[in-house]
């Protein structure tokens, strides 16, 4: 079983989803996960599918063939590691650079960034831009989880972070 990772951008239209899907069920794919967006008038996606060794090939063809749309595909074997992850909400008044300073804090403080979710959203009370994002942290140990939120918290004042549980 292999596992293919496809990132797909192109210009917004209907029946991207039905296309990409109708390839993944004809070369017998399992959908596995997805995480696809419009984003100023962009279609922007990444999906894991899980396929036979026998059917990947075509499949990874037929993909990349798509008329209109930048196909990327990268296909491995499924992650059997067991790390341990931490997901964390973060809000802070957002500011350019927030997403780096973020990322170093968590890669010189032993974690990996797994998954990061943002947006930028207005203050009920002063309609001022805010940064809140939803990651997914590997670390080694659970005892870094608290090393890693203090870090975090030095970034500034006004930034918050939540373990979730």
């Amino acid at each position: 079983m292999r596992h293919v990772v496809i990132s797909i951008l192109g210009k917004d239209r209907p029946g991207i989803v039905e296309n990409l899907a109708g390839i993944v069920k004809d070369h017998h794919g399992n959908w596995q996960t997805s995480s696809l967006r419009h984003m100023s008038d962009i279609f922007a996606g990444i999906v894991e599918i899980a396929v036979s060794d026998e059917h990947a090939e075509k499949m990874v063809a037929e993909l990349t063939a798509i008329d209109n749309l930048n196909v990327q595909v990268e296909v491995s074997q499924p992650n059997e590691r067991a790390d341990n992850v931490v997901t964390l909400d973060v809000t802070a008044n957002d500011r350019p650079s927030i997403v780096a300073e973020i990322s170093a804090i968590i890669h010189k403080n032993g974690g990996n960034l797994v998954k990061l979710v943002s947006t930028q959203v207005s203050a009920a009370d002063s309609a001022q831009l805010l940064f809140k994002a939803h990651a997914k942290i590997a670390v080694e140990n659970s005892e870094q989880v608290d090393v890693l939120v203090e870090a975090l918290e030095t970034i500034s004042d006004d930034l918050m972070v939540d373990i979730e549980t």
